[in-house]
């Protein structure tokens, strides 16, 4: 016989038919999850944001992973019994944004807020430290996500992958003109560039800043073509979405040279990094007669294609019901996946039936270790597994991967992953 509902468990039930509302399985019986054990656990409260309908970089995918891996879990009777409710915040690309998102999952009581992306670290990491709320696979773009002792990356953030461009770059490269963005994140990527040229005693790469947000990119694309030259010269930008811009603006200039598939466009070779150019861009701009063809990319994950994929892309099959949003050859879903891994192996460790956020940054500081499938190495955020590089002292993974665009397809150039750890150590 059902006992009657109370306030909090109508709530509770309330939360989930909202959060699991077109095709995810309802709660069943007297509010007990379908397939799990008991109704006593009290379900788990997290957030994922990310910026969406701004000028700037934009990354939808993020929240709606993240609302798929619930669905996906509360189907199978949530994590270790728990039901995972999922809150999404827009930051917007800005400070305020991302201070009122963390506001929300303080208010809102979120044990964690996992996969997101802002670049506004410093606004949004303060309420969550004050709370003690731990943040679990960002994106890797904000310095304070590499600083902080309640953070958690799963990746090495921007730094692994400008440091391990530029020893991909180095064997390939002659002269680098590197367009990253006029800000303060966007003022370390040329030493950290060039902190990977040198591992092949190659002089260091022209700095050519940018506006985040332009509209169009001549003046930069012709600077970066005449410093790169056409001798083996190559031109990288790292702008986020802007990226696509930046190259329409490239192929534009006037032709020098176009060997037709060799990856040389205006006698240069282009290149970038996962996030400003990846699979769903190629795809827009042409596949394999994209603009990016031949072009070299340094990703932290396996390519799209990998085997290791399988299990998210299956998810993502059966239950983001043709959300196009979510693409598994996105670099943001990809490591939204990876950071709710981590989020289910961390609850079902706990195995207690309330969980807290607290709990979960302990069992992550004392060294709770993560299985991703072979997405990355094994996670473990113990003293002795943090890098201490200067700036980014908590980069645990440190590891990449070095790929080329390939008859319109990320392919991988060399097997496995490629470590930086010691790249971005000797970066000033």
């Amino acid at each position: 016989m059902c006992m009657p509902m109370t306030g909090r468990r109508l709530t509770s039930l309330l939360a989930y038919v909202t959060t699991a509302a077109t095709g995810a399985s309802l709660l069943t019986g007297c509010g007990v999850l379908p397939g799990a054990t008991g109704g006593s656990r009290e379900p788990v409260t997290v957030m994922t944001w990310a910026p969406d309908q701004t000028r700037a970089t934009n990354m939808p995918g993020m929240p709606a992973m993240a609302q798929t891996f619930a669905r996906w879990v509360n189907a199978r009777g949530g994590i270790d019994g728990h039901e995972l409710r999922v809150l999404t915040c827009n930051e917007h690309n800005t400070s305020t944004g991302a201070a009122a998102c963390a506001r929300r999952a303080v208010r809102e009581k979120a044990v964690a807020v996992v996969g997101s992306y802002s670049q506004n670290g410093r606004a949004f990491m303060a309420p969550l430290e004050a709370a003690g709320i731990p943040y679990i696979g960002g994106y890797g773009i904000s310095e304070d996500e590499f600083t902080s002792p309640l953070s958690y990356p799963v990746n090495g953030g921007q730094a692994s992958l400008i440091a391990g461009h530029g020893m991909q770059l180095a064997g390939s490269c002659r002269t680098v003109s590197l367009v990253r963005p006029d800000t303060l994140a966007g003022d370390k990527l040329p030493e950290l560039l060039n902190s990977g040229l040198r591992k092949a005693s190659h002089r260091g790469a022209v700095d050519i800043p940018a506006v985040e947000d332009a509209a169009e990119y001549t003046a930069q694309a012709d600077r970066a073509r005449e410093k790169a030259g056409d001798r083996n010269g190559c031109v990288t930008a790292v702008l986020g979405e802007r990226t696509q811009t930046f190259f329409d603006s490239f192929r534009r200039l006037p032709e020098k040279e176009d060997d037709g598939g060799s990856g040389k466009k205006n006698g240069v070779r282009i290149s970038s990094v996962l996030g400003s150019v990846g699979q769903p861009v190629i795809d827009r701009t042409g596949g394999a007669h994209s603009p990016f063809e031949g072009a070299f990319v340094t990703g932290w994950y396996p390519e799209a294609a990998d085997k290791s994929w399988a299990p998210m892309r299956k998810v993502i099959q059966e239950h983001a019901f043709a959300d196009n949003r979510v693409d598994p050859a996105d670099a943001g879903v990809q490591t939204t996946w990876i950071a709710y891994t981590v989020l289910k192996d961390v609850v079902e460790a706990l195995d207690t039936d309330t969980v807290t956020a607290g709990q979960i940054a302990h069992a992550l500081d004392r060294g709770e270790r993560i299985d991703t499938g072979g997405l990355t190495p094994a996670l473990r955020w113990k003293y002795e597994d943090l890098l201490g590089a200067p700036g980014f002292p908590r980069i645990v993974n440190h590891e990449v991967t070095f790929q080329v665009v390939r008859k319109g397809q990320l392919v991988a150039q060399k097997p496995g992953f490629v470590d930086v750890g010691e790249t971005v150590l000797s970066a000033p």
